[in-house]
């Protein structure tokens, strides 16, 4: 469960109400790609209904007012030229400009109570507060109860919320809710690949392998343990030399989780980036860690009835759906 910090929520956002079964549209808006999906379930199956991968224009830097233009004009025309069958969305924020940390929380009685709540969150905000890229004062906080006593933080500044709300906004959408992409993570991941009764205790290590960089999850089921996001990515991992540096990171990865849940044990790697990445790739990454890995192809895991129609086509589809479906089945 996601929990807000007092004083830190905005007021409610109108929704419109999209066809029945029909999951709303995830919006993964990366700094390189902005990637699109709509999901559907009629009891015996996931569908896509519609879906669309963008490529951000080299010569338009990330985050600047060209770049809110572009995300903008091509969101609408997505939006409106695509199969897709309501205007209501679930986004999240890129990972760049997300903060994310770890801590551990006061022990106090498994209490409902508005004071054990206040204790909580003023133990969050004296432990985060120094800690922020940016001013406490301009910024979201939210955080999530994981186990062993031990939250993870999610931060994000107000200014950056605002500005992909206005983007979505001004392209027509309606914003059902802001997401994380760690939770999309392990909504693809439960949905496609952790239904077996076995994987609800299993602990899993999720990577989703992006152009420029690689996001780790760590999790239990549906239960977020541990997330971060590493600053390369395929357009990086052009040799043997930057993949052992990537190992590097996702060894630290593994032991700061080990650190922090001292009774966990990881059961397997999984890797939810589909075709997008070269397989020899994600096996190097698997010996090197020593771990049983599997390969979760989140296109290959749901229907497509009419690719002609739903703007995908899952021959030599080199797109990251694992975020954006993630989002769509939040």
């Amino acid at each position: 469960m996601l929990h807000f910090l007092k004083n830190r929520t905005y007021s409610a956002v109108p929704i419109l109400r999209g066809i029945a079964g029909c999951s709303p549209i995830g919006v993964d808006m990366g700094d390189d790609t902005l990637t699109m999906a709509q999901l559907a379930n009629n009891g015996k199956g996931t569908s896509l209904i519609a879906g669309a991968c963008k490529n951000r224009p080299s010569n338009i830097k990330p985050g600047s007012a060209d770049w809110q233009r572009w995300a903008m004009e091509t969101i609408r025309q997505v939006a409106t030229n695509g199969q897709f069958r309501s205007r209501e969305v679930i986004a999240a924020i890129p990972p760049t400009e997300l903060y994310i940390d770890h801590i551990k929380m006061p022990k106090v009685t498994k209490s409902e109570t508005k004071e054990a709540k206040d204790i909580v969150d003023d133990a969050v905000i004296s432990k985060i507060k120094q800690k922020l890229p940016f001013e406490y004062d301009n910024a979201l906080i939210k955080y999530i109860p994981t186990q062993e006593d031990t939250v993870l933080v999610i931060a994000a500044e107000r200014k950056i919320i605002d500005r992909h709300l206005a983007i979505y906004e001004k392209a027509g959408l309606a914003i059902h809710s802001m997401g994380i992409w760690p939770a999309a993570m392990t909504n693809s991941y439960t949905r496609f690949f952790g239904r077996r009764k076995a994987d609800i205790e299993a602990y899993v290590y999720l990577l989703d392998i992006q152009q420029n960089c690689t996001n780790v999850v760590i999790c239990r089921a549906e239960t977020l343990l541990l997330a971060r996001s590493i600053p390369m990515g395929t357009r990086q991992l052009d040799g043997d030399e930057m993949v052992a540096r990537l190992v590097l990171e996702l060894t630290a990865c593994k032991r700061h989780f080990a650190s922090m849940y001292k009774k966990a044990q990881i059961e397997r790697l999984v890797f939810l980036s589909g075709e997008a990445v070269d397989k020899e790739i994600c096996v190097t990454i698997a010996k090197q860690l020593e771990m049983p890995a599997q390969m979760g192809d989140c296109l290959a895991a749901v229907k497509v009835p009419e690719p002609s129609r739903s703007g995908v086509d899952r021959r030599n589809c080199r797109v990251n759906w694992a975020i954006a479906f993630g989002l769509s089945l939040s």
